[in-house]
């Protein structure tokens, strides 16, 4: 590698030949990372590893969000059950109750 850096600082390479030593370079670092890569990733898990998995995880956080949190939901919890007539428009109209219109 020294011999490189001292042949292309002297100028005595040609262009087509620190052209063709760089991309060998490229390649043997690139092919060193993907190796590296390869060496370090972990294996996926299978298909039905990875369903039951999101089944379970899909379980838990159902369980968890629902706990204690919901109230019970029978008849007499219904706030609205025994309302009144909540309606503003038949109490804002004051023409209701009149037979001819006063606009005309």
């Amino acid at each position: 590698m020294l011999a490189f850096v001292g042949a292309m600082a002297g100028g005595r390479m040609s262009m087509n030949k620190k052209i063709v030593i760089m991309v060998v370079g490229v390649l043997i670092a690139a092919a060193a990372g993907y190796w590296y890569w390869q060496s370090t990733r972990e294996a996926p898990p299978s298909e039905e590893q990875a369903l039951q998995n999101a089944e379970e995880a899909a379980q838990a956080i159902t369980e968890s969000a629902t706990q204690g949190v919901l109230p019970s939901l029978d008849v007499q919890a219904n706030p609205l059950g025994d309302s009144t007539d909540v309606n503003p428009i038949s109490k804002t109209n004051p023409f209701s109750g009149i037979k001819t219109n006063p606009f005309e």
